[in-house]
């Protein structure tokens, strides 16, 4: 096989790393763990096995090497998605770089036209999105209380969580420190809505808990 170099597989470059660019910017905007860099690289790569995939495989078998990717960004992907007790955070990062790997591979074997469609649906989506979730406002919420009691009232603690399973979905205990004579509680609770004012009324009514943040 002989080395060449085509005028196009540079527009093919360029063209990756403006699709990563206008992908990633939305995410490092938003500071999340894989940002415009990250997106940037992924989108290059993936544009570079679509190249290789065509040369080297040629037109009969063009997917040879690009297949992997499709496997291969699935670990990067898998990497950007964190789950803290009943909450997980990272799978519209994990799309994203799936996506990019996509568009990617589709400039490296010239689906311009291919790429930029799916770019734009992808871009509209994410920027329509929080527009039609105020629209239609989830009814359950995910909050974090962080409350200090005595330490003499410790083995009242699991009654104090006992109870506010009477008003939300999910209570989880998840952090408890020790500091001097007190002791202070993180629970995370998944609730209604309009069981906020509940929440509130139970802990402040609840006579062990010396103070708290909802």
């Amino acid at each position: 096989m002989i080395d060449h170099w085509e005028i196009l597989d540079l527009y093919k470059a360029l063209l990756a790393v403006a699709a990563g660019v206008i992908l990633g910017l939305e995410r490092e905007l938003k500071d999340k763990v894989a940002g415009l860099k990250t997106i940037t690289i992924i989108c290059l790569g993936a544009t570079l096995f679509g190249i290789l995939s065509y040369k080297v495989g040629g037109e009969s078998n063009p997917t040879h090497i690009a297949a992997y990717v499709v496997s291969g960004v699935g670990f990067l992907g898998a990497g950007a998605i964190f789950k803290d007790g009943f909450s997980i955070s990272g799978l519209t990062t994990a799309g994203i770089i799936w996506l990019a790997a996509a568009v990617g591979l589709a400039i490296g074997f010239g689906e311009f036209y291919l790429a930029g469609t799916f770019m734009a649906g992808t871009l509209i989506i994410i920027f329509i999105t929080p527009f039609i979730n105020k629209l239609f406002r989830s009814k359950k919420l995910t909050r974090q209380i962080k409350l200090t009691i005595l330490k003499d009232h410790i083995g009242q603690k699991d009654d104090l969580i006992n109870g506010l399973h009477a008003g939300v979905f999910f209570v989880e205990e998840k952090k408890i420190t020790l500091a001097d004579n007190e002791v202070e509680l993180l629970i995370e609770v998944v609730l209604a809505d309009e069981k906020i004012k509940w929440v509130q009324n139970y802990l402040l009514e609840n006579k062990i808990i010396k103070s708290f943040s909802f």
